[in-house]
């Protein structure tokens, strides 16, 4: 039996939880958000897109062995990320800016450190092996991963 190995970051989709279901509540109701000083990156992969690369695997024997880092191939931002999710919402994200070092320490007071270090940390991974080995490209861009997810969301979590 042959094992390959695929390493995603966060996956969003309909049907996500945690701290991305959590973003789309605040930006949908209009929340003030402090994230509008952070310059982290974080690398995404769409439920679709990591189904996409785990068919391309079972199908290309030169996958067996190998190990994977898997991403929607655009790394953004958290205030991009706020933006965009806003866009697909239909809400207008309220961002402000706040310092990171405040934001670390209302985490660590807060009892929340592990949740607000996954919000202004980096998590950047680069997707290119599989591009390159298998020729694999994400079906779906980011927009249309939250356009997909925001759909769900305003469907089935938060109607209307």
């Amino acid at each position: 039996m042959g094992v390959t190995i695929i390493r995603p970051p966060l996956v969003y989709g309909p049907g996500v939880k945690g701290n991305f279901l959590a973003l789309m509540r605040a930006v949908s109701r209009g929340a003030p958000l402090p994230l509008g000083s952070l310059d982290n990156r974080r690398s995404l992969v769409y439920i679709e897109n990591l189904v996409s690369a785990v068919i391309a695997c079972l199908e290309d024997s030169r996958a067996v062995g190998e190990t994977y880092l898997l991403s929607d191939g655009e790394d953004l931002s958290l205030p991009e990320m706020v933006r965009r999710l806003g866009a697909a919402l239909g809400a207008r994200p309220r961002l402000f800016r706040f310092p990171r070092a405040l934001l670390r320490l209302a985490g660590a007071v807060s009892g929340r450190r592990e949740q607000v270090a996954r919000l202004t940390d980096s998590l950047r991974i680069d997707s290119a092996r599989i591009r390159r080995s298998l020729g694999w490209t994400p079906p779906f861009s980011v927009e249309e991963g939250f356009a997909r997810t925001a759909h769900w969301f305003v469907s089935c979590v938060e109607p209307k």
